[in-house]
């Protein structure tokens, strides 16, 4: 069975108008809030995430670092075959050597292309913007 409805009068809905405005900037501080509520938790589950991720590749660089070392001294033993023990270890620290100075040149280079770390080219386009909007010209 349906009720009749109602039109409430003229002047409980200027009443009801006037509350909802009212009710406006209460009604955006709790969005605001809510929106930043959320964020955080979003933001507190995407860096719990990546701390686990970042602790299980620490892990792995640890395993595969100790692999590194069996594989070298599996080399050292297989190059002990055919030359003194004291032989196969020089020749392979050596060959470690002349690669840990190429890597290390290869990063002095990549550090010395990336000095310094100023964003030069966002800073220069922050300036023309800056001309832009005072008609000002280079």
């Amino acid at each position: 069975m349906t009720t009749p409805r109602t039109t409430p009068s003229p002047a409980a809905e200027r009443r009801g108008l006037f509350a909802l405005i009212a009710d406006v900037p209460r009604l955006i501080g709790d969005l605001v809030r809510a929106e930043i509520a959320s964020l955080k938790a979003e933001i507190a589950g995407k860096l719990k995430a990546a701390g686990i991720g970042a602790g299980l590749l620490v892990g792995a660089g640890v395993v595969a670092f100790f692999a590194a070392l069996v594989l070298i001294a599996a080399g050292v033993l297989a190059l002990s075959l055919v030359l003194p023990p004291w032989a196969a270890a020089l020749i392979i620290g050596v060959a470690l050597l002349i690669i840990a100075a190429i890597v290390a040149a290869a990063g002095i280079r990549s550090l010395k292309r990336g000095m310094p770390p100023t964003p030069t080219d966002t800073i220069e386009s922050v300036k023309d913007d800056v001309r832009a909007v005072r008609g000002q010209r280079k």
